[in-house]
């Protein structure tokens, strides 16, 4: 790539300067740097920024590439890093770091769209990004530049401390339509629901011991139909990759909490989602918060939310389907009281926690039946 600079919405990628070291070093030697670019050296000195300034980010160009600094339009000062690296075809994979004292005002997104542009002028048909599952800031970055969600890679990185982690694949095509990707899940609009006495935020990485708690009372693995608990690695896996299948639009997995302690109460998500805008609803509470009236309240949010058309900041689903055993009547009135209809009784409809199939009870809402009870 022959660029020296190039403008992008509120960015600057131009190529690195001797006066960029400083900020190279204290940037790459951040904590969160750190954690998401594993092959930098730790600590990062000021040799390594040198280094890297001087000569390691020339060789990309000898190949094809090439990396770039992203600075600040107005007084030229670094602010992140981007970069291209060439492969066979007109492919190429775009890589990006933002500087601790730029992150959270699109910088990146900026950076992504500006380079990505230029690769295609310069006849490239494909670019990719790799994230990993629980850079979910990197993710909306490649969503807001334009690049879709492929596939995982099964250990396609190395760690710093051994082994080797999957990472989340994103293309965009040089005759994809310009602007964000449309996204199946939107934000919820104040990063949570409520109706002042239950609250549901989505779930998080902090969220694993409550979960893993949770998920070992008999009567919740049960009613999921598991033949024992979750193993903790598995739900420390669950909480950490929440974020990601949320944004791909493959699961809105929340914690619930007790509005006035905060104390976590159980979880509900919309699980299974398909593109015709049907999803499956569950939850779980643990035993201390049963018989409170909590699983409705939180059944009545989320449902609310995931019918709700996007106008009104809602998913804008059309149907939400839930199952119980015939035997859980507690769950079956929930469900009720939510306004779900009774739709059928399916036999051997799942795998049965002792072994055999287990018989399950259908509910289902539609976004008419919100429509309807609400002008009634």
């Amino acid at each position: 790539m022959v660029a020296e600079s190039i403008d992008g919405a509120g960015v600057r990628v131009r190529r690195y300067r001797d006066d960029d070291i400083a900020a190279v070093q204290a940037a790459c030697d951040d904590p969160l740097s750190q954690r998401y670019l594993p092959m930098l050296p730790s600590p990062y000195t000021f040799d390594d920024a040198d280094w890297w300034v001087r000569e390691g980010s020339l060789a990309a160009f000898e190949r094809g590439g090439g990396n770039f600094a992203i600075a600040d339009p107005t007084t030229d000062q670094l602010i992140g890093g981007i970069g291209i690296t060439h492969e066979q075809n007109g492919n190429g994979e775009i890589g990006y770091w933002v500087a601790p004292w730029a992150r959270s005002r699109g910088t990146a997104t900026a950076a992504t769209r500006a380079l990505t542009d230029y690769a295609f002028a310069s006849g490239y048909g494909r670019m990719q990004l790799r994230t990993e599952w629980e850079n979910t800031s990197s993710q909306r970055v490649a969503l807001a530049a334009g690049f879709r969600r492929e596939a995982v890679q099964r250990n396609s990185a190395l760690a710093r401390t051994g082994g080797r982690h999957d990472l989340i694949v994103w293309s965009r095509l040089a005759d994809d339509p310009p602007g964000p990707v449309h996204r199946v899940l939107p934000d919820l609009a104040d990063g949570r629901l409520t109706d002042g006495t239950v609250t549901l935020r989505p779930l998080d990485p902090a969220d694993g011991e409550a979960m893993y708690g949770l998920h070992r009372d008999p009567d919740v693995i049960a009613a999921a139909y598991r033949t024992g608990p979750l193993e903790p690695a598995e739900v420390s896996r669950i909480c950490a990759r929440a974020g990601a299948h949320w944004l791909a639009g493959t699961r809105a997995h929340l914690a619930v909490l007790d509005t006035a302690s905060g104390a976590f109460a159980g979880d509900i998500g919309l699980f299974d989602l398909s593109p015709a805008g049907v999803a499956n609803l569950g939850y779980s509470l643990s035993r201390q918060w049963r018989g409170r009236g909590i699983a409705t309240r939180a059944a009545r949010l989320l449902s609310g939310w995931a019918l709700a058309g996007r106008p009104d900041g809602g998913a804008g689903l059309n149907r939400l389907v839930a199952g119980t055993d015939p035997g859980n009547t507690a769950s079956q009135q929930v469900l009720t009281r939510v306004g779900f209809t009774r739709e059928g009784y399916q036999r051997g409809h799942l795998p049965a926690p002792g072994g055999g199939r287990a018989d399950v009870v259908s509910y289902a809402l539609l976004a008419t039946d919100l429509t309807n009870s609400r002008s009634g």
